[in-house]
């Protein structure tokens, strides 16, 4: 016999699949739209007057731009990417770092802040410390990263979550929104590095814990409408902020 939260179960998830649905999924070549009032944005091109898919992935709308937001893949490194990586060597004139792309990346001193010991590498970063970096330029070889840029240092404490690439901008929400909303309910500092790492620090671990709860639902039902509220009401009611945050965002 199916208990009642059993069934409560069963039904939120037939909700959820029903809210996917609404949404549109294409396939390589398949027809978006028409009209030259539409422009393609990414994973998009246009062939006369139609705008076409460039990849498996879900249509996304915003005034006249169309896009095409992928449903797998692995990361590729674009210029400007702020990424979350490992240093994995270190040579004589910077370091070797893992950001999970198919290639490694390599942070020369040059492009650090401040003055670096090349006699001693390891004194700035050394083996498996965790950064955040940016990619300044991609060559067949792999990425070349900075650290010159606000916000980029090495990362302490904390936890490291991975995520699939293609589920970085439902994490991150319009504007922000969705890793915002997270970060003011948990009071965890957040850091999504558009390769899919997460890094995130809060004042203990139970607020960590929750944070990555948030963002492992995120992640699983990705394209559900309404998925900012729902996320909010998740950690509303995991927390003792309900009353404080309805006040505050009234």
């Amino acid at each position: 016999m199916e208990t009642p939260k059993k069934k409560k179960e069963t039904e939120d998830e037939e909700k959820d699949e029903k809210e996917t649905a609404k949404r549109e999924i294409v396939v390589p070549g398949e027809v978006i739209v028409s009209g030259q009032e539409f422009l393609p944005g990414e994973g998009t091109a246009r062939d006369g007057k139609d705008i076409i898919s460039l990849k498996f992935g879900l249509i996304e709308k915003t005034d006249r731009l169309i896009k095409v937001i992928s449903l797998t893949g692995a990361y590729i490194p674009r210029i400007g990417n702020t990424v979350v990586g490992q240093i994995v060597d270190v040579t004589f004139n910077g370091w070797v770092v893992d950001v999970l792309s198919p290639q490694l990346a390599f942070l020369p001193a040059s492009e650090c802040m401040g003055r670096v010991d090349k006699n001693d590498l390891t004194e700035f970063y050394d083996f498996r410390d965790t950064i955040v970096t940016k990619i300044k330029s991609v060559k067949s070889r792999g990425a070349d990263l900075t650290m010159r840029d606000h916000g980029l240092r090495k990362l302490e404490g904390g936890l490291i979550t991975r995520i699939n690439p293609t589920r970085v901008p439902r994490i991150i929400g319009r504007g922000g929104s969705m890793v915002n909303t997270i970060k003011e309910i948990t009071g965890c500092n957040i850091i999504v590095g558009q390769n899919g790492i997460i890094w995130i620090r809060g004042r203990n671990v139970d607020e960590e814990m929750l944070a990555k709860e948030a963002i492992e639902l995120i992640v699983k039902k990705p394209f559900i409408d309404g998925l900012t509220e729902k996320v909010k009401d998740f950690l509303l009611s995991k927390t003792n902020k309900k009353a404080e945050y309805v006040e505050n965002t009234d």
